[in-house]
């Protein structure tokens, strides 16, 4: 692999973001790729290293933003329907591409997705107990002191802790407020709890955002240990994960995002993007899309073959 896509796959990881990791299985010549190219596509559709040309690297982005929304991962075969037969691997996603080529490629495609980010704002021996149980599981975990806690450290991605035992409370959730994260949990009893939301509520902190503020955080074990505590929490955050009921960031994700308008270039067959990538062309007021200058022109010299057949089937 490249040293350039390893360092894009660390950066995107310190980022915390997704992308997806494409690779070369086989390929039939006359293919430009190779057996074991490699590129990153990023939820924006950028890609970074080499996969193979103008026909399969449309196909690859569309299907590897495919398999960061679903987090599974896709092995593709791409090429012309009548080139597999019944020969085709089930579980195999066969892809018609290149018009002028009878190249073939197998691609498999894994999504890289973040791993949960767990901010825990305290000194105590339950933080250092929740850091560690939560760095098990693989979490990206920051543990940090009441005064160093600042906004940045989190994002509408992570998931924050607030334990600071009556140490500037107010203050410290009032910044975590802010960062407007999945999860916000103040450890602490409800009337402690009711104290601390009821000083930022008068200081104009809007009412929904503190309506999410989780106290005390984690699940009710009754009287337990700080050991047990951070148990709970954990679980918390496990359960609501799982159940998918952490809140979405207010932009959604890339990879979430609803695809690019498609066309179905009306001379090979190949699923293009609906927009000047496509090449369109504009014919009896309807718009064409097409995978090569090659089907471009040979539509523009007989639209009329081409419609008649799609209209046959």
């Amino acid at each position: 692999m490249e040293s350039g896509i390893l360092g894009e796959i660390g950066e995107l990881t310190r980022r915390g973001q997704p992308f997806a990791l494409a690779t070369v299985v086989w390929r039939q010549s006359p293919s430009s790729s190779q057996p074991g190219s490699r590129a990153i596509i990023t939820a924006e559709g950028e890609v970074h290293g080499w996969i193979g040309g103008a026909c399969a690297e449309p196909v690859v982005i569309r299907e590897a933003q495919r398999v960061m929304a679903d987090g599974a991962a896709r092995l593709l075969l791409l090429g012309t329907p009548d080139q597999f037969g019944a020969a085709v691997p089930e579980g195999m996603t066969v892809i018609p591409i290149a018009c002028q080529s009878e190249g073939a490629l197998e691609i498999y495609i894994e999504p890289v997705l973040p791993v949960p980010h767990l901010v825990i704002v305290g000194s105590s021996p339950m933080t250092r107990t929740l850091a560690s149980l939560a760095g098990a599981l693989g979490w990206r975990t920051d543990l940090v002191s009441g005064p160093d806690f600042a906004t940045s450290v989190a994002d509408e991605r992570s998931m924050i802790v607030v334990a600071t035992q009556g140490h500037d409370d107010e203050d410290v959730l009032e910044r975590a407020v802010a960062a407007r994260p999945a999860y916000l949990g103040l450890v602490g009893s409800r009337r402690r709890g009711s104290t601390v939301l009821g000083y930022l509520a008068d200081r104009g902190v809007p009412t929904d955002e503190l309506d999410r503020v989780r106290v005390p955080a984690g699940l009710d074990l009754g009287k337990t240990t700080h050991t047990e505590i951070a148990v709970a929490i954990l679980a918390e955050l496990v359960q609501l994960r799982a159940a998918g009921a952490l809140r979405e960031p207010a932009a959604v994700p890339a990879a979430r995002a609803e695809p690019r308008a498609q066309a179905v270039d009306p001379v090979c067959g190949m699923t293009v993007t609906a927009d000047a990538s496509g090449r369109p062309l504009r014919h009896d007021g309807a718009d064409y899309y097409f995978c090569s200058a090659g089907c471009r022109q040979a539509f523009e010299k007989d639209p009329d073959a081409y419609l008649e057949r799609e209209t046959r089937c």
